[in-house]
């Protein structure tokens, strides 16, 4: 059996035979989400219930709830990812995903290197305390292990079921259902962290029942607003860069008067580069933390709450009440340091990522000219040459990629120190999850829909 026949013959979801109707993919797709927020309440067996929130803030963009079956939520489906686009974009692995044999063999891979990653992550999650077992026996420690790894392999599955029969990925979908769920927590909550109602000198979570207490104190605390205000501030900042874009007109060699226009969006690889590069950044804290736990102090320490005090990991983590500071005038120096390592750590790692997938993803000057060629349309003024053509989008394409990495970038770092409602990469993330959504349904769905919303959609 060769390598391309065992990637065939992995188990998976498949592919719907017909056009699904709007009402069938939004059926598949509250489904798989139904599933997804029952399993993030289904705790493992055998761990200690102290640790269940350890790493808590770092999983949210993983999509996971530490304790749970859903511990490792997308983690492995986006680690493989990092490693699979790495490998392509330094030329050791020579597939072309832009035709069938390429597309085979790299999904193959992610999934056959996502279901070895589950096991891999939840035995270091195991052994390395990230989740705490109640006793070392052999045979707790591998129940422990294969619920982490089951949960993983669920979602694997769940994230299939929704690229195949419902809207976007389930990456994306589980990544905006559990950053909403995070928002709306943290702006509307009347209960404290650890799920009571709170006493007399404890904060609810929820920013607004702590604004209105501290009107009804006679003391309003206006900084309380101030993460809703940013949050308000990035979402009209994310929704409108996301409709810029360059518009390349086109017309039929063969029909004269007829014509269309090729666009390219601004932020040209959407979302994936700073999911990559927070995903690396989030690894890099994990592992840092699990070293630490061993007394190994390279990277960094870290505080009993699980936070970075000092080192590389330090620097990597930006200060969420820095526009506050900086407003009081403030200004620390070390914060300051903070701010641009991380900054420059998100704007270079999401450049990065972002001409990497432009590469691997068939999203090249290369591949779009072929494209714009199979279509048998042409640029005005030039000959139909897929030459031609290439020249002229090797001009706008390079810089797009690098531009909009480097937007989304630095949008969420700047979204991280800015003290938003979540973290900047997930509030990112989400607004444009949401759009992409929104934008899907408009060009595919749109004769589905009721009258009623589909007048709203259109205005």
């Amino acid at each position: 059996m060769n390598y391309e026949t065992l990637i065939q013959s992995l188990p998976g979801v498949m592919p719907p035979t017909k056009r699904l109707s709007f009402k069938e993919k939004i059926k598949w797709t509250l489904l798989a989400l139904l599933l997804y927020f029952i399993m993030s309440q289904i705790y493992i067996w055998g761990i200690s219930p102290s640790n269940i929130h350890y790493l808590q803030e770092m999983s949210t963009l993983f999509g996971a709830s530490i304790g749970t079956i859903i511990t490792l939520g997308i983690g492995p489906i986006v680690t493989s990812s990092i490693i699979l686009q790495m490998l392509m974009g330094t030329g050791l692995l020579g597939w072309d995903t832009s035709t069938h044999h390429g597309k085979i063999m790299f999904q193959g891979t992610q999934k056959i290197l996502s279901i070895i990653l589950c096991v891999v992550e939840a035995v270091v999650y195991t052994l390395m305390g990230a989740v705490q077992p109640i006793n070392f026996a052999t045979t707790t420690l591998v129940l422990i292990i294969f619920q982490i790894a089951l949960g993983g392999w669920i979602i694997l599955f769940l994230d299939e079921i929704v690229s195949k029969w419902g809207f976007g990925s389930g990456i994306s979908l589980f990544i905006a259902a559990g950053i909403s769920k995070d928002i709306i927590l943290k702006l509307i909550s009347p209960m404290t962290s650890s799920g009571t109602m709170p006493l007399a000198g404890e904060s609810a979570v929820g920013l607004l029942p702590n604004f209105i207490k501290s009107i009804s104190s006679g003391a309003p605390d206006i900084g309380l607003l101030l993460p809703v205000f940013m949050t308000i501030v990035i979402f009209v900042i994310v929704v409108y860069a996301q409709a810029m874009r360059v518009e390349i007109p086109l017309a039929y060699g063969s029909v004269r008067g007829f014509g269309r226009k090729w666009p390219l969006k601004f932020i040209y690889t959407n979302v994936l580069p700073v999911i990559l590069t927070a995903a690396l950044l989030i690894n890099i804290k994990v592992w840092s933390k699990l070293l630490y736990d061993r007394g190994i102090t390279i990277f960094g320490t870290f505080s009993q709450t699980g936070q970075p005090i000092s080192g590389f990991v330090h620097y990597l983590s930006p200060p969420t009440n820095f526009i506050w500071n900086l407003l009081n005038f403030n200004i620390i120096g070390d914060e300051v340091l903070r701010v641009i390592t991380y900054t420059i750590f998100m704007v270079l790692g999401s450049v990065v990522f972002s001409i990497f997938w432009v590469e691997s993803a068939g999203m090249g000057s290369n591949k779009v000219a072929q494209q714009i060629q199979q279509s048998g349309m042409q640029i005005p003024g030039f000959r139909r040459d897929i030459r031609v053509m290439e020249t002229i989008l090797e001009r706008y394409i390079p810089n797009l990629a690098i531009m909009g990495g480097a937007f989304v970038g630095f949008l969420a770092a700047f979204s991280d120190f800015a003290g938003a409602l979540t973290s900047g990469t997930g509030l990112l993330l989400t607004v444009m999850i949401i759009y992409q959504l929104y934008e899907q349904i408009a060009t595919q769905h749109i004769e589905d829909l009721h009258p009623s919303l589909k007048k709203f959609i259109k205005s």
